[in-house]
């Protein structure tokens, strides 16, 4: 019988990037909490000891320790599989069939610093611009992937509104590139992008998609925790955008629809840590549903244990498009 072919690096590339204190490295951390939490067979495995090790780590970090992992310094670079459930063939009477491969999807994820691109130009010859800037090895990554995750912290949009400064640079060294190498579709970049509205825990995130009536419990949630559909995810996110503290959120949503084709762009509403549950009732209480609390003489702690939401569907749904070949 013919043997399986040996597992070879992952197939797809998904870099991310977002302005500091964005959630970069708390949605890292959350991504296997959230997978032990599903109700299927989804699961997360390092492709080599480093990946491995920054899982584990930031894992225990945040549900045992119940602290957030210290934000990314340098340019780092994990390699992990999904892998999923088994695909269910029908018996044929006339043969036997051997059990379908579980499926999987390669993702290399590139995490940075989140003020990496909002310094000064990149520059060629001595000084910045050379094979170890990060800015460049960033910049790599981001030519060859295909898929890209871009957070957006509403709040700190409200409290500094930068978040332009930190997705323009690198959209248009991208597009720049992609330029170069004839890959612009009508003017577009290839990529996918998924849209991460981060900390949805946030009472005043929470509240404006109350006010727009845009919240939906799923109905399989045994917790009862609400949510907002990807449908109803972008009319948020531009609601969101209008309390600017610069002004300039509206160009936000103008250059996504600007470099990358409509279809290729999906909006996710998340949260690392998701709402406080007590042991006892185990259902989200609108009357008492922080997990971020401040505790005398420290700094901010969760509360509660950790109930990620739509930290997985992101990565599925990059994956999934990019295995498809773009297809909807």
């Amino acid at each position: 019988m013919q043997s399986d072919p040996a597992p070879g690096p992952p197939a797809h590339d998904i870099a991310m990037w977002g302005a500091p204190g964005s959630g970069k490295t708390t949605l890292l951390a959350a991504l296997n909490i959230a997978l032990m939490r599903r109700k299927d067979d989804w699961k997360i495995i390092g492709s080599d000891a480093a990946s491995s090790d920054y899982l584990i780590e930031r894992t225990n970090a945040l549900s045992s320790g119940r602290v957030f992992p210290e934000a990314s310094q340098s340019l780092e670079h994990y390699r992990w599989t999904l892998v999923g459930p088994t695909e269910r063939h029908k018996r044929r009477w006339w043969r036997r069939l051997r059990p379908a491969p579980p499926l999987k999807i390669g993702i290399s994820m590139v995490d940075a610093p989140g003020g990496l691109f909002s310094a000064a130009p990149l520059r060629t010859g001595n000084g910045s611009g050379g094979v170890d800037d990060p800015r460049r090895r960033l910049m790599d990554n981001l030519v060859k992937s295909r898929g890209l995750v871009f957070l957006f912290d509403p709040i700190r949009e409200f409290e500094l509104g930068d978040a332009f400064n930190h997705l323009h640079p690198p959209l248009t060294r991208l597009a720049e590139k992609m330029l170069e190498t004839g890959e612009l579709r009508d003017g577009k970049l290839p990529h996918h992008v998924a849209v991460c509205i981060t900390k949805f825990d946030d009472p005043r995130v929470l509240e404006t998609a109350e006010k727009l009536n845009l919240l939906d419990p799923a109905p399989d949630d045994e917790y009862g925790f609400p949510r907002v559909s990807s449908e109803d995810a972008r009319d948020l996110f531009r609601a969101l955008c209008e309390v600017s503290a610069s002004g300039n959120a509206d160009m936000v949503v103008n250059a996504l629809d600007q470099f990358f084709d409509r279809t290729r762009v999906e909006f996710f509403v998340t949260s690392s840590i998701g709402f406080f549950v007590r042991p006892q009732t185990k259902t989200f209480d609108w009357h008492d549903y922080q997990n971020l609390l401040p505790e005398a003489g420290k700094d901010l702690r969760i509360r509660g244990q950790v109930h990620p939401i739509n930290v997985v569907e992101p990565m599925l749904w990059l994956g999934q498009r990019l295995a498809s070949g773009g297809s909807r």
